[in-house]
């Protein structure tokens, strides 16, 4: 426990959490501070482009084993199943129809790519390794939860359903994309590409997160404050109780595949993230009807605050504590 108030306590003044609240601050006493869309786009490009090139290398220098394909195994296994729980627990917890419901869990199956980007930065300062590979995971759980999510709706006798719109949307998110791409390109060139351009990204890695947090912060209590009447308790309750439902989930197929204490901290970021980028964009192809008001709310308004402050600490602290090291 001494070790879980000490890295959230590191966490809540440490640069990148200070500046997403900030962001949140400003957006709440309705400043016009603002980030141009512009800007916030190309730093982005630049954080996936990031960590997908140093997870590429890191690939490289690691070598493709069994502990890799099985860690890619769970990622799909977790966001196909994480949707069915969050579903779940969406009808006690929540008055919500079962396209809205169906709607959140698909973002719950799924990933956020800026946390998990925000708890590779807390490790790095920790000292603590995790496995390169892990961003491969994060792209492999992007997709699967979508499709997971629209089954369900098909079972509830609901009208989602894929199409060839749907996939085009899913496989050609530029998001994943750039993800997967720079991977490659990390995975190609190795140590010695990382070498190569290491002062572009990984020296000002630190100071361009802590900007595109600040935005991310502006962004959510905009949210916040504008969707009052489509979240109740019970949806605000659902945005903190799943995440470390889902980060036991993680934890557990970390540990039966012998991840480090890094890699299952990271495994269980992911499976307690929620998407706000690939699958917002997927629910307007497949389910038009939701309201994002509701989905992307909860996963950008309160499920993202509270990985950053508290959930990332907490979930490094206990893979450190089961895991050793």
């Amino acid at each position: 426990m001494n070790e879980i108030l000490s890295l959230a306590a590191d966490n809540l003044v440490s640069p990148i959490i200070l500046s997403f609240a900030l962001g949140l601050a400003a957006a709440f006493v309705r400043s016009d501070l603002s980030v141009p869309e512009a800007v916030a786009k190309g730093m982005s490009i630049y954080l996936l482009f990031a960590i997908g090139f140093k997870g590429g290398a890191g690939v490289a220098a690691h070598g493709v084993d069994q502990t890799l394909i099985l860690s890619l195994i769970a990622g799909i296994v977790l966001s196909f199943g994480l949707p069915i729980i969050a579903f779940g627990l969406l009808r006690f917890l929540t008055n919500f129809d079962t396209i809205n419901r169906a709607a959140v869990a698909a973002h719950y199956g799924s990933i956020s790519i800026v946390t998990f980007v925000a708890a590779t930065s807390v490790l790095d300062g920790r000292g603590i390794e995790s496995e390169g590979y892990m961003v491969a995971v994060a792209a492999a759980m992007e997709a699967p939860a979508i499709i997971s999510a629209l089954w369900l709706l098909s079972r509830a006798g609901g009208q989602g359903q894929a199409d060839s719109a749907l996939y085009r949307e899913i496989l050609t998110n530029g998001s994943i994309v750039l993800l997967v791409g720079a991977f490659l390109i990390g995975g190609i060139t190795g140590e010695d590409g990382l070498a190569t351009i290491s002062s572009f990204i990984v020296a000002p890695f630190q100071g361009v997160l802590c900007l595109f947090l600040l935005d991310m912060g502006l962004v959510a209590g905009r949210g916040l404050r504008e969707s009052r009447g489509d979240l109740g308790l019970g949806a605000v309750a659902f945005g903190v109780i799943m995440p470390p439902i889902g980060a036991a989930c993680g934890l557990l197929l970390a540990l039966l595949i012998g991840l480090s204490s890094g890699g299952a901290a990271l495994m269980m970021v992911l499976s307690a993230s929620a998407s706000y980028i690939a699958v917002p964009a997927a629910m307007r192809v497949a389910l038009p009807e939701a309201k994002p008001s509701i989905y992307l709310t909860l996963s950008l308004g309160v499920t993202f605050p509270f990985n950053l402050v508290i959930g990332i600490p907490f979930y490094t602290a206990i893979a450190t504590q089961i895991v050793g090291g």
